[in-house]
């Protein structure tokens, strides 16, 4: 399937990154500080991750942006290389270990993409970068979650997180599109840091992890 990008901000956005321009000023304001600031967190992150199962202590992935644009996003590891005997990844509840599921449970392994925010390719507030692969996948209308740039965290994760379904995950994306504004991003990040004290819907009930996005009907 074929999916024509555009952008329905009204808003003046910031060159080739789907970023409103007071957006992009709240991002840098919290971001740039944020990284100072908790530069002791990451170095004691880091170090607990080499410790416990050596390197990389950094997850990197190509994922797609704006418009579709790919990117490569930054999380803390949070998962160990187990395989059976015939050289497959054992199922990811099996390799999840204790310090990683901390790291999810706190959204600590999420620091790193403070990165990506810097450079303009998230915004701390937008949909979630998810798989290259799930972009063939998105009816027309889901795609659409595409015409901002992807966040740390976003309006669908403070409305249930990974206890949504994927068709409610989406729903949420893009009425966060057409109903954005500098107020609604702050109201996001507040929820964020409270639903992050609470640990709310961290995991799909019944799976360690997210499920495979598979597509619609």
């Amino acid at each position: 399937m074929r999916v024509i990008w555009y952008n329905t901000c009204m808003t003046p956005v910031t060159s080739q990154t789907g970023i409103p321009v007071s957006k992009r000023i709240l991002d840098l304001t919290l971001t740039i500080p944020g990284l100072v600031l908790l530069s002791p967190v990451y170095l004691g992150i880091a170090l607990w991750i080499w410790l416990a199962d050596g390197r990389p202590v950094v997850f990197s992935q190509v994922r797609p942006g704006y418009r579709g644009r790919l990117f490569t996003v930054y999380k803390f590891r949070t998962m160990v290389e187990k395989n059976d005997l015939q050289g497959n990844p054992l199922p990811d509840e099996q390799r999840l270990p204790g310090w990683g599921r901390f790291l999810r449970a706190t959204s600590l392994d999420e620091l790193p993409g403070l990165l990506n925010v810097i450079r303009g390719e998230m915004s701390l507030v937008g949909p979630r970068p998810l798989f290259a692969r799930y972009l063939e996948r998105y009816s027309p209308e889901q795609a659409r979650r595409h015409e901002v740039a992807p966040g740390i965290t976003g309006w669908a994760q403070v409305n249930g997180r990974n206890e949504l379904s994927w068709e409610d995950k989406f729903r949420l994306d893009v009425w966060y599109v057409d109903h954005w504004s500098f107020w609604l991003d702050i109201k996001i990040l507040g929820l964020t840091i409270w639903k992050v004290i609470r640990r709310e819907g961290i995991n799909q009930p019944g799976q360690a992890t997210v499920e495979e996005f598979r597509g619609g009907d």
